[in-house]
């Protein structure tokens, strides 16, 4: 075709290019922009510098791309094209925002649960808004230009950049305010600006854990520890707390002691380190696991999830190698975690066993793949992963079916370690975060904590034991800190790192 046979003008095609991400992928921004402004002088100006600022900025990103790396810049564009249509999806769909802490998520995910987001309308998607448009881009010949039509170009846009940035200098603090919110949903600079900020997040994080004062056991019991990391179980949601659907129907009759309790965060990395460390801390002091661990405990990690701090003590099991030791047994959903876990208690040689179960059946989207047909005990259940176009009786049917599930794996768990003779036992089972089921259009988690719903907050800390010398405390609330120390006690271990705060215990 004589259209493609002609050069297009390099500045011209940046400028094309800039526009069309704009309109294709930034209504988002700007629909939650119309919501943060005020409706006067001072709203348009925000509004329409935010136009002008971000045609500039993705003007330059695409100029200097194309003039300076040629095809390599076409193909940035191009997984640029297709990144942005696949996180608009997300945005309009699960109402994400594209931070720091969900690029950690992305970067640190199974392929099996990205995979639980695709469906043909993502897919259309993409096709429609990325590939197409990069197919464009690939075939049209472009003519690069002089360097001082460059510079020139390049001087404008910078300049138009930097007026926009120093002429709304009194709004400064109203954008500073609003930046996690609109920056999270700013294509593509959201997803590049925050790959930057997780990266150098995680070389900033020590390399090594710092090590906590040497602890030793004041007992020689037989004692027994089952740690279970739910994922993504809301506290609503669950009859223990009050929910009016029976989704607690196992673990009711086990004179478990039920806590009200907060996540530390909205996302796994955060939510699994609040769970296996001491204290609050940006540093990454030694996990519960490896503390026990060096003190002389038998430690055992298995997972279905990941985000977990490093475990370098004991053994550490993925679902992937249970599934070859227990071929028989259901290897598609968290029950595989649980198998044969009698036996391994029974086995042990050691009179402290600590067994941590990091589980997956509450995560979303796809809650109705997440359990076992029989548990599929509220209906109709949500049999997609596109929940926005489900009814949210099914959303909620969905997800309270996993967590019927959920309970009864806790239950079997109590079971288990009742019929280990000689031990005091004790199981506690812990959220890492809550879940949006679509109030206020959110869906699933990882909204920045200081503006999270509740939803995402509320979690479940249900605790059981039949150690005779025990006693649980009434506490009106805890959090994922009073799990270490708590555990610390149950072991009886003598530690400086102990505080008695943070035990559930009296």
């Amino acid at each position: 075709m004589k259209f493609f046979q002609n050069k297009a003008n390099v500045a011209l095609l940046s400028a094309a290019l800039s526009l069309y991400t704009l309109i294709a992928f930034n209504l988002p921004f700007f629909q939650h922009e119309v919501k943060l402004v005020d409706s006067n002088f001072n709203g348009f100006v925000l509004m329409a510098t935010s136009v002008i600022l971000l045609l500039a900025l993705n003007f330059m990103f695409s100029y200097l791309l194309l003039k300076l790396c040629r095809f390599v810049g076409k193909c940035i564009i191009s997984f640029t094209l297709i990144a942005d249509a696949a996180c608009l999806y997300l945005i309009n769909n699960f109402n994400t925002l594209i931070t720091d802490k969900m690029m950690g998520n992305f970067y640190n995910t199974q392929m099996s649960e990205a995979g639980g987001f695709l469906c043909w309308a993502m897919v259309w998607q993409i096709l429609l808004l990325g590939v197409l448009p990069s197919i464009y881009l690939f075939a049209r010949k472009v003519d690069y230009g002089s360097w001082k039509e460059f510079f020139k170009s390049i001087a404008i846009a910078l300049g138009v950049i930097l007026a926009g940035v120093f002429g709304n200098m009194s709004n400064w603090p109203w954008i500073d305010r609003n930046s996690t919110e609109l920056g999270s949903l700013v294509l593509p600079w959201s997803y590049t600006v925050n790959t930057y900020r997780y990266f150098d997040g995680e070389r900033k994080k020590n390399v090594k854990e710092i090590l906590l004062p040497d602890a030793r056991f004041t007992t020689d019991s037989r004692d027994i520890c089952v740690l279970i990391i739910g994922e993504s179980t809301r506290r609503d949601h669950c009859s223990l707390y009050g929910y009016g659907k029976e989704t607690n129907p196992y673990t009711a009759k086990d004179s478990v002691k039920a806590y009200i309790a907060n996540s530390s965060a909205t996302y796994t990395i955060a939510g699994v380190k609040a769970i296996l460390e001491p204290q609050p801390k940006k540093e990454l002091y030694e996990i519960l696991p490896n503390y026990l661990g060096r003190t002389g405990a038998e430690v055992l990690w298995r997972t279905n999830n990941w985000g977990e701090p490093p475990v370098k003590y004991g053994r550490y099991q993925k679902k992937g190698e249970l599934k070859k030791l227990y071929p028989e047994a259901d290897g598609a959903h968290d029950g595989i975690l649980f198998e044969g876990l009698k036996e391994e208690m029974e086995a042990c040689e050691k009179p402290k066993q600590f067994i941590v179960i990091h589980t997956y059946t509450n995560h979303g989207p796809a809650y109705y793949s997440n359990y076992p047909d029989e548990f599929e005990v509220f209906t109709p259940a949500c049999k997609t992963v596109e929940m926005s176009q489900a009814s949210q009786e099914e959303v909620f049917n969905a997800y309270d079916n996993s967590v019927v599930y959920m309970d009864w794996l806790i239950h079997s768990t109590i079971e288990a370690v009742k019929q280990i003779p000689a031990s005091r036992r004790f199981v506690l089972f812990v959220s890492d975060h809550g879940e949006s089921l679509g109030e206020g259009g959110l869906y699933m988690h990882g909204v920045p904590f200081s503006i999270a719903p509740k939803e995402q907050i509320e979690i479940p800390f249900i605790a059981w034991t039949d150690a005779p010398d025990l006693q649980f405390k009434d506490l009106p609330e805890v959090g994922q800190h009073h799990v270490y120390h708590s555990v610390l006690h149950f072991f009886g271990v003598e530690s400086e790192a102990y505080d008695p705060a943070l035990d559930i215990f009296e």
